[in-house]
């Protein structure tokens, strides 16, 4: 098996590779379309081909690379059912796998940051996207955002997974790329010994405004990263020319 873990510098956005030597396909988890040299460069290198892309939510912060890599190499792109993204080919639901020779990752359903936020758990690894982040979580003011769902989700499908179950989450917080369950459950000042009210409270005052920017990208990405003419007309290719606030929550 092999695995790589990527960071998006302008946007601190984390991006997952998976191998299976024996099949010689791969699986790309949150790409970043401003990164796609990088991801084909380690692929040819690696000798695999792309088999999946996954998503694990509808991105604001930045544009995903899903549909420019299966125009480039003929990808398929899965996303969770809920997600309001309408141009994947294969729509998850809880408990699903997405199996590629002898890699398989399981779906975890966990909304909340959005409404069609999703997890994939990978043997003793699981890979959270904004829903649960490394001394915090994603944020709830957009779209769709609820609280209470999010404390569900975290308390009730990741955090009660073993814990030496590693945690790969969507954004690099306080400059660390990797932590565990056992750890956020015990030191995530966001869960522990916060009730669910407590918690909803407080990441209810965390709020900001959809900027016009993080609004033409969330339209592109309900289409898989296609860009048209209206999209982001003064941004560029992609929205990791800067920095937006819309992943972590910051620490407390």
């Amino acid at each position: 098996m092999l695995f790589r873990q990527f960071c998006d510098v302008t946007t601190n956005a984390f991006s997952y590779l998976f191998g299976c030597e024996r099949k010689g396909e791969a699986i790309l988890l949150d790409p970043v379309v401003s990164n796609v040299s990088l991801y084909l460069g380690l692929l040819d290198e690696l000798g695999l081909k792309l088999a999946w892309v996954l998503e694990t939510h509808l991105h604001a912060e930045h544009i995903t690379a899903a549909d420019t890599l299966r125009e480039r190499v003929g990808a398929k792109v899965a996303v969770g059912r809920k997600a309001g993204i309408d141009a994947a080919d294969r729509l998850l639901d809880h408990g699903e796998e997405i199996v590629v020779g002898d890699l398989a990752l399981q779906v975890l359903d966990t909304p909340g940051h959005t409404p069609g936020c999703i997890s994939f758990r990978w043997q003793e690894r699981v890979f959270t996207g904004d829903s649960l982040l490394i001394g915090g979580c994603g944020r709830i003011d957009e779209p769709g955002g609820n609280g209470a769902q999010l404390f569900d989700s975290v308390t009730r499908q990741l955090l009660s997974l073993p814990d030496e179950t590693i945690v790969y989450p969507g954004h690099r917080q306080g400059g660390r790329w990797v932590s565990c369950v056992g750890e956020e459950r015990q030191n995530n000042p966001l869960f522990h010994g916060t009730s669910r009210d407590s918690f909803v409270a407080l990441i209810s005052e965390m709020h900001e405004p959809l900027s016009a920017l993080m609004s033409a990208v969330r339209a592109a990405n309900r289409r898989c990263g296609r860009m048209t003419a209206a999209d982001l007309p003064n941004a560029g290719h992609s929205a990791g020319a800067r920095a937006l606030p819309c992943g972590p929550l910051p620490s407390h």
